[in-house]
């Protein structure tokens, strides 16, 4: 795989689209066992995106995720804002002085995404959280890459939250009955690697 600045602002247009057509549906499932703010959020969050990337001239992904990372931090209300923003700083940082990028120093940008994930959340694997999706799809650079596997590996660990007792944030007020719904951050996570999957395909 190669990523390159321009690729970065077609996953954020893809990403984009995924949530505007479905803001309605993680609205819906926040409400469930959260806030119910995490459709709107989000949607205002990267249509943000989307305006402030192609607005903008850039030569390296770095450049890109950063102006990501920063736009999700200031438009992006709840904890959506900060744990969305945080894992692209962090990939950004990663990627520096890397262009194009490639499977390896993609794999360590997101690792180091996670950890931030995980700091900024004081959460880990299996808490029913985003970070379930984004500690999943690592696996898949490190050693069975494919766009196709990264969408199907994406999306069984979003429905595997379904299962799991919530223990983190709002949802984890709800105990046992959080069980049987997905995570709302875990689908929004979802939408952004089948993106990916798709731009890395030069898919549709």
């Amino acid at each position: 795989m190669e990523l390159r600045a321009n690729d970065v602002i077609v996953w954020m247009n893809k990403t984009n689209e995924r949530i505007q057509k479905n803001k309605d549906y993680l609205t819906t499932l926040d409400q469930a066992i959260g806030d119910g703010d995490h459709g709107i959020n989000m949607a205002r969050g990267f249509k943000e995106v989307v305006s402030k990337l192609e607005g903008s001239e850039y030569s390296t992904s770095a450049e890109t995720l950063k102006d990501t990372a920063m736009t999700l931090m200031s438009k992006v209300g709840g904890a959506a804002g900060p744990l969305y923003g945080t894992a692209f700083l962090k990939l950004s940082t990663s990627l520096k002085e890397k262009d194009p990028v490639d499977q390896t120093s993609f794999k360590n940008g997101l690792e180091e995404a996670l950890e931030g994930l995980k700091q900024r959340g004081k959460a880990d694997v299996g808490e029913k959280t985003l970070i379930d999706v984004w500690s999943a799809v690592i696996e898949v650079f490190t050693d069975n890459y494919s766009p196709e596997n990264l969408a199907e590996t994406a999306e069984r660990a979003m429905n595997k939250t379904k299962g799991i007792k919530a223990t983190k944030g709002r949802a984890s007020y709800l105990g046992e009955r959080s069980v049987g719904h997905v995570d709302p951050g875990s689908v929004s996570s979802y939408f952004l690697f089948v993106a990916l999957a798709e731009t890395l395909k030069g898919g549709d």
